[in-house]
């Protein structure tokens, strides 16, 4: 790896990481009951766990976090989400995943799938129902929790393999700054050519060095596979979308802002009102004045309305 390459991805990585790791990070009212648990072969396939205090199986919510797909880490959970799920009786797992630098696409995609099933196979154990589960995260969690929502699912029913003949669908997702397309030609229309040709986007489907993203043939089938969108078929879940930014035109040349554009959601929408599945996009603007926490309160409101029943 030259070193331009190695100063992109370094820059890269800070940016995602001043995204995805606040300083002095509030953590839940409790520690998990269950840290570091593995569920897969690779050093970051692990997740903690909450459970809820109940003597029935429990609901549970999976949260992936952000970073671009290059940084990131469990630790981020918001600790609004944890308590408001926890006093809900509603357990909640956090989990890592392999970076698009150590494996680009699909891996962390098969990752936080693999971690459904995981949990899915372990449900009695924890106290879990597993026709219970959900799914949440910002920005690349967000786009992980909605492409696992959306994909058919992938348990393969004839394996050996106990863990993978366990199912991936959801009940619902409900997520923060999510990018419903990952595909760089659609996302160059819906917020402008600078987003789409986005370092992190590059990095995750393994673009070639001095190759335009926009024109790189070869990776196209990759975008589309990749997109939670092009997955979207009737009979998925409902979904939430929160976005902390308006609704207006992203300042020339942001492309922060770009990636995490409200647009994305409402692109998201219009496909699956047309199907007739439930769909809420809000953005900050609807919640001036509401008190600090107020949508990760309302994404556990969301969960708890599309849980099946016991």
């Amino acid at each position: 790896m030259n070193i331009r390459r190695l100063s992109i991805l370094a820059a890269l990585s800070l940016s995602a990481i001043a995204q995805s790791q606040p300083q002095n990070q509030p953590r839940p009212s409790r520690p998990p009951d269950l840290a570091n648990i593995p569920y897969g072969l690779h050093e970051r396939n692990v997740f903690d766990l909450w459970k809820a205090n109940s003597d029935k199986p429990t609901p549970l919510v999976i949260f992936i976090h952000g970073g671009g797909f290059v940084a990131g880490d469990k630790n981020v959970v918001s600790p609004v989400l944890v308590d408001a799920c926890l006093q809900h009786g509603v357990s909640v797992a956090a989990i890592n995943y392999r970076y698009s630098t150590q494996a680009p696409y699909p891996a962390p995609m098969q990752d936080g799938a693999r971690a459904v099933q995981f949990l899915r196979l372990h449900a009695r154990e924890y106290n879990l129902n597993p026709k219970a589960f959900g799914a949440t995260g910002g920005s690349a969690g967000a786009g992980i929790s909605l492409w696992i929502g959306f994909h058919d699912d992938m348990a393969d029913p004839a394996s050996d393999d106990p863990l993978t003949r366990q199912s991936t669908r959801l009940s619902a997702a409900a997520v923060t700054n999510g990018q419903t397309t990952y595909d760089p030609r659609v996302i160059a229309k819906l917020i402008n050519p600078e987003t789409g040709r986005h370092a992190a986007l590059r990095t995750l489907f393994a673009v070639k060095q001095g190759e335009d993203s926009l024109s790189a043939a070869e990776a196209f089938p990759r975008y589309e596979d990749g997109s939670a969108v092009t997955h979207l078929t009737a009979g998925d879940p409902p979904v939430f979308l929160f976005y902390s930014r308006s609704n207006t035109p992203p300042p020339a040349g942001d492309i922060e802002t770009g990636i995490h554009h409200p647009r994305f959601g409402y692109f998201l929408k219009e496909k699956m009102d047309k199907l007739g599945i439930e769909c809420i996009v809000k953005t900050k603007d609807d919640y001036q004045g509401q008190p600090p926490g107020q949508p990760q309160r309302d994404i556990v409101d969301f969960f708890l309305r599309h849980f099946p029943m016991p």
